[in-house]
């Protein structure tokens, strides 16, 4: 009986491949719901609240989403003031509130289709572009920033569905010379731009692609005219509302904050090929499978040297902010060795366009360059949602790569393609671990304070912002407004050690402190200025994510006594 059910269930997975193989969009549904599912339940952190709190203003008031006022750095400001993103992002949190409720993981698998999309839509695109498109959509989805931005509500994953979409159709209408196809890309722009501002560099990215591939101005140009029309009326009905247009107060933003964090452009080099190698790691580990292990060795050791001599450099002369205040050569090893990945990544960009020379390769390599060179020398700073956007570029690059090497007769090791894929996969998930772990600790955290002091005659107080401030102001606590809010002895004061914009009270006005802490990651960090992990912007590390000690989460909470008068000077 053994030998009938061996082949029995021989066949049976047999029969499980050959559908998988049929259907790849249906596989990849099922991969993404199998890596994105364990994380549903993830407390909200870091900029989400901004998010939830827009989206709940649009359920009250729909035409007006910036109307109210918010404490986020340190002082109650207009929303409009605090806000660097557009809406649609909020629009659509306020409609699957309306469903499923304002719980984490109601609201979480609503942007389950997003992430879907800008699979789906990465499968599709490569299939034009390539021969093997589900891996390219395979190793897009295991790129560290691409888990771990989909496993948040932020509107970066919504702006690149939006975006990869708008790539495939107007890649399909110039090449059918289709219409609405064309028209349906214009408007899809459009809607990136209105759900991430950087979603309008696709006006030009595209601009240049048709007009390598056609040589001349065509009609297709007007088209590129509905996205530019919808941002204007973005700007005018914000000029109107709150007095200022907001895209362009973004761009002021992020160009006056850009020169106060005074990063050299050598040093905001390094931490954009440090986060590109980091963010894109699938890149790096498929290094082996695409280059001779002679010429691979050379240019690791060029990197290296270089990359070891900016940071040098940086330390020394106190020009590398994001190091400051991070001990420990591991690190620095750290910094180096993904810089070496993301120098990799754009080679990997360099070799397409220098070998193939046609449209397609000029589309990916400004795809790709286009991100680089906007989050390290443009942005506000460096940080991996910024770089989201290469991902799919840099998953298409690596399957015509490895389709080259195949056909040129190059031999591949059979199963490297798949361990390749694993190791990537393995640290995707193991950085959506550690920031699922960290917003667990941030709101345990919160509720810890809020069952000790919550419940005192007096106040509560808070400073600090992010997922505790969410937490912590939902279960009754208060904002310190560094300004204008007036505290009385015995009041309670809680200030998060993980965090920005933190004043502590002067030490003659503290009758009591305490720190409670609470354990988050163990292993591997996105978030954490004492070890150097910055995933969302390089001021705070300068890595994406840090192998490492994590330390936990803390929390001081302060009893305010009263005053205590300095001691008088004797007269000179």
């Amino acid at each position: 009986m053994a030998a009938p059910t061996w082949r029995f269930g021989r066949e049976l997975l047999n029969k499980i491949r050959r559908w998988f193989a049929l259907h790849p969009d249906w596989t990849l549904t099922l991969v993404v719901l199998a890596a994105l599912v364990p994380f549903l339940a993830k407390p909200f952190n870091i900029d989400e609240p901004l998010f939830l709190w827009t989206a709940r203003q649009i359920q009250m008031h729909p035409g007006n989403p910036y109307g109210f006022v918010v404490n986020w750095y340190g002082t109650a400001m207009p929303m409009s003031v605090v806000t660097k993103n557009p809406p649609l992002a909020c629009y659509y949190l306020a409609l699957a509130a309306k469903i499923f409720g304002w719980n984490e993981v109601g609201l979480h698998a609503a942007f389950l289709l997003p992430a879907l999309a800008a699979i789906l839509g990465t499968c599709r695109l490569a299939r034009r572009l390539c021969h093997w498109p589900v891996l390219a959509a395979h190793a897009t989805l295991f790129m560290p920033v691409f888990l771990v931005s989909a496993t948040t509500v932020l509107c970066d994953v919504l702006m690149l569905a939006f975006w990869v979409w708008a790539v495939v159709l107007w890649l399909e209408g110039m090449e059918q010379n289709h219409f609405w196809k064309l028209t349906a890309a214009g408007l899809l722009i459009g809607l990136a731009a209105l759900a991430k501002y950087y979603g309008a560099c696709l006006v030009p990215l595209l601009a240049a692609y048709s007009l390598i591939d056609k040589r001349r101005l065509g009609w297709w140009a007007i088209r590129l005219l509905i996205p530019l029309a919808m941002l204007y009326v973005y700007q005018l009905a914000t000029l109107l509302l709150y007095g200022h247009p907001l895209f362009a107060s973004a761009t002021d933003y992020a160009m006056s904050v850009k020169g106060l964090h005074g990063l050299s452009r050598m040093v905001a080099g390094l931490a954009g090929l440090t986060f590109t190698g980091g963010c894109l790691a699938v890149a790096f580990f498929f290094a082996p499978l695409l280059w001779r292990t002679r010429p691979l060795a050379a240019f690791a050791a060029v990197v290296v040297l270089m990359a070891a001599a900016i940071l040098t450099v940086g330390i020394m002369t106190k020009n590398y902010n994001p190091l400051q205040g991070v001990t420990g050569p591991f690190v620095e090893i750290q910094i180096v060795f993904w810089t070496v990945g993301g120098a990799w990544v754009l080679a990997l960009t360099l070799a397409e366009v220098w070998t193939r020379r046609d449209a397609h390769s000029w589309l990916l390599a400004l795809w790709v360059f286009g991100a680089f060179l906007f989050t390290s020398f443009f942005n506000w700073d460096v940080n991996g949602r910024s770089l989201l956007p290469m991902a799919p570029a840099v998953a298409i690059l690596l399957v015509r790569h490895l389709e080259r090497n195949v056909l040129a007769g190059r031999k591949t090791w059979p199963r490297g393609v798949s361990i390749s894929l694993a190791a990537g996969g393995a640290l995707a998930l193991l950085a959506a671990r550690a920031d699922f772990q960290l917003a667990t600790a941030v709101r345990q955290s919160a509720r810890q304070v809020w069952a000790r002091y919550g419940h005192a005659t007096r106040p509560l107080w808070f400073q600090g912002h992010w997922g505790f401030q969410y937490y912590l102001e939902a279960l009754g606590a208060s904002p310190w407004d560094l300004e204008s809010s007036v505290v009385n002895p015995g009041d309670r004061l809680a200030i998060p050690h993980n965090n920005s914009n933190l004043l502590p009270p002067d030490p003659r006005e503290v009758a009591m402190r305490e720190t409670l802490t609470v354990p988050g990651p163990s292993l591997l960090a996105t978030w954490n200025e004492t070890i150097g992990a910055g995933f969302y912007a390089s001021v705070w590390g300068p890595l994406p994510f840090v192998f490492g000690r994590v330390p936990p989460e803390g929390v001081t909470v302060y009893v305010l006594g009263p005053l205590t008068p300095a001691p008088a000077q004797s007269p000179k």
